[in-house]
């Protein structure tokens, strides 16, 4: 039988001009989205994406019985406590999406979570929101916002149907389970509930999608009469809103990638005048948080001015422009990432040696004690602490062996309480498997960590392992050692698996993110092709078994790789891929471009960005004459982040030069791709197939 023929792509060419310099572009037609032909032309691309992996099918779908068969299907998780609740959540087998419950408090002293199971009746147990009710006749479904008021009684949820990232906030009474007449369209997510429950505090987005305006709904009222808080006009920056923990006032943030500002407010008048706290300052970036310490309102702000890595300093909150008290100074590799304030201690987030940390911090003294952890690599971080006097810290642990834990610290004695580790069906044994971590040296000789993790079972000198590389690399966004069930289908076949901690990620500090944004951007695709070059080196694998991943950011990192070193991997998986960034950046009526341009680069009014940018985007720079590696990109057609039309023209231009090249479209989907567990399981069986038949282990 013949091969399939890809669909023909025709020819409609475009000039773009910028700075002297024509650009003919033959696929910008495909950008038309609402347009039958574009339609009509992903559809032919799905079906041929469709012909060419039906073989693999069998495969997917024993990988999909794999994830499935691993994974405890009916299962609760550790409830956190909120005021006179317990609250958790149920998974259901054969529901797609989560229910919300809780239950409530035996006792009032009680801080030791009931354990459950899905056998036993839970006394009092009231759902909230079942996501497969609220899903039903939707073909997407996400929960964008999830809140209770303070007192119990009402609860704020957000849901987007589309993919788009755009919800409807609705109100419910939760005596009742009827919602009331509240209906607020086209917000944000991350709303919430006023601390005395009589109003909602919510953000919209602008044309481009960005965070823009907060607004102050009054419950029981039309939303028409919203009162708005603040609007950010500045297309740079957006916003966000929040409560602190102490529940005294209302946050609002104006953002962008290297600058901040930051405004109180009143949470018992939230129509009082903003206070600013730090006026903005180009490059200055700093967040707070408020506590009480010896009966005074105090904030402790983290910050890098004059300190890369970030300081905390505790200041006066009627007067956050006084006098300051450094209460961590800056060191240099220790990169401060957040601080959370308890009524009787702190926690700060960090990281060091690139591994996150977590300690406490004494309000008296200013001492801070970092949480010991016995794996060399793993990920840990405070989650689940609603409550302003606990006697407790929630954390979420993990590795790439130890499947998710949820624990307790008791402040007090430092004792760490285990409430629950994920389980994993099918006899996983954690020391079946191994994890390591090595170290590359880039072209300006930084070196640079990769984190690996294999079946012991295939250490036996058998030669080089086909390998599984993964990359990020863009705004000081950190991709940690975790655990996935469905990666160990991967490792159970034989592959490793490993992550290259590229520079424009945040794990070795903010110098390893400055280092690979802006104008020095190529650091990031040089350094992964560093890390694949070091494997093949030490003879732990060879091209021809050398697979590479990546999505969004992390698509254009594995175009950039494609174009610079199609040799080193037999194939190439991107998800949602940016990788036609120079024509997205150049344009500022596109999604969340503008935001963008701290980050890339204004190559709109700079003419050496433009120059820089043309010369690594992976739609413009697709080589003739060299053999790429097999590619599948996928991506979504809701997808407001990342334009499907991206990937589309990508694939289009790889064929040009006789690329084997797939794209497989989500119709209904957003950034995240398909929604739902089950979906989202065979959505990764197919990707993963994919990946084994690339490295001749399609059995």
């Amino acid at each position: 039988m013949s091969e399939p023929s890809a669909p023909a792509v025709p020819a409609r060419p475009t000039t773009r001009s910028h700075h002297g310099d024509d650009v003919v572009d033959p696929y910008e037609w495909l950008r038309a989205k609402e347009d039958e032909q574009v339609l009509a032309h992903l559809a032919a691309e799905n079906a041929y994406t469709q012909e060419r992996t039906a073989h693999l099918e069998p495969l997917q779908e024993r990988i999909y019985q794999e994830i499935k068969g691993r994974t405890l299907e009916t299962d609760l998780s550790v409830p956190s406590r909120r005021g006179s609740w317990w609250y958790y959540s149920r998974t259901v087998e054969g529901s797609q999406y989560g229910i919300h419950c809780r239950a409530p408090l035996a006792d009032a002293d009680d801080w030791t979570p009931p354990v459950l199971s899905p056998d036993v009746a839970i006394p009092g147990e009231q759902v909230l929101l079942d996501g497969n009710v609220e899903a039903a006749g939707h073909e997407f479904f996400s929960l964008g916002t999830f809140d209770v008021s303070t007192d119990g009684t009402r609860l704020l949820y957000g849901v987007d149907t589309q993919g788009d990232e755009r919800y409807t906030l609705r109100i419910r009474d939760l005596a009742s389970g009827g919602d009331l007449g509240d209906v607020i369209p086209e917000t944000s997510a991350g709303a919430m509930f006023s601390p005395d429950g009589r109003f909602v505090v919510y953000t919209t987005v602008d044309d481009a999608w960005r965070p823009d305006t907060v607004w102050l709904h009054e419950v029981g009222t039309d939303a028409a009469t919203d009162a708005k808080l603040f609007h950010e006009p500045d297309e740079r920056y957006w916003v966000g809103a929040g409560f602190t923990r102490s529940d005294r006032y209302l946050v609002i943030a104006a953002e962008s990638s290297i600058t901040s500002e930051e405004f109180l407010v009143d949470a018992t008048d939230l129509r009082s005048p903003l206070q600013p706290v730090w006026p903005r300052r180009e490059g200055v970036d700093y967040s707070l948080t408020h506590a009480v310490v010896d009966g005074e309102d105090v904030l402790y702000i983290l910050h890098n001015d004059g300190a890369l890595d970030f300081e905390l300093v505790r200041v006066a909150a009627s007067d956050p422009e006084g006098p300051h008290e450094v209460v961590l100074a800056h060191v240099p590799g220790r990169r401060l990432e957040d601080v959370s304030a308890f009524r009787d201690w702190g926690v700060v987030s960090y990281r060091r040696e690139g591994l996150s940390r977590v300690g406490l911090l004494d309000y008296g003294s200013g001492a801070l004690t970092e949480l010991a952890f016995d794996e060399p690599l793993y990920t840990v971080g405070a989650s689940g602490n609603p409550e302003w006097a606990p006697p407790v810290l929630r954390l979420g642990y993990g590795s790439f062996v130890t499947p998710g834990t949820v624990y307790d610290y008791v402040v007090e004695t430092g004792e760490l309480l285990l409430r629950r580790r994920q389980p994993v069906l099918g006899g996983y044994d954690p020391e079946e498997y191994a994890q390591e971590r090595l170290w590359a040296t880039a072209e300006d000789g930084t070196r640079i960590p990769i984190s690996l993790v294999w079946k012991r079972a295939f250490d036996a000198g058998d030669g080089p392992r086909p390998v599984h590389l993964y990359g990020y690399g863009s705004y000081e966004h950190s991709i940690d050692p975790g655990f996935s069930v469905a990666r160990l289908s991967m490792l159970d076949r034989g592959v490793v698996f490993a992550i290259a901690h590229v520079r424009g990620g945040g794990e070795m500090g903010r110098q390893w993110y400055e280092d690979g944004k802006l104008l020095h951007k190529r650091n990031t695709f040089t350094d992964f092709v560093a890390c694949a070059r070091h494997l093949v080196a030490e003879g732990r694998t060879t091209p021809d078994l050398l697979v590479a991943e990546g999505g969004s950011a992390g698509g254009l990192l594995m175009g950039a790789v494609a174009n610079l070193a199609p040799e080193l991997f037999a194939g190439i998986l991107a998800d949602v891929p940016f990788v036609d960034a120079l024509t997205t950046i150049l344009d500022p009526s596109l999604p969340l471009t503008v935001v963008e341009w701290d980050e890339w680069g204004d190559p709109l009014h700079d003419p050496s960005v433009y120059e820089y940018m043309k010369s690594y985007t992976p739609y413009e720079n697709v080589r003739e004459g060299v053999a790429y590696p097999r590619i599948l990109a996928v991506t979504s057609l809701n997808d407001t982040r990342v334009l499907y039309v991206e990937p589309a023209k990508w694939v289009a231009r790889l064929r040009e030069v006789g690329a084997d090249a797939l794209l497989k479209c989500e119709m209904v989907a957003g950034h995240g791709g398909v929604s739902g567990r089950y979906n989202a399981w065979k959505q990764r069986a197919f990707e993963l197939a994919w990946l084994l038949d690339v490295l001749g282990l399609a059995d």
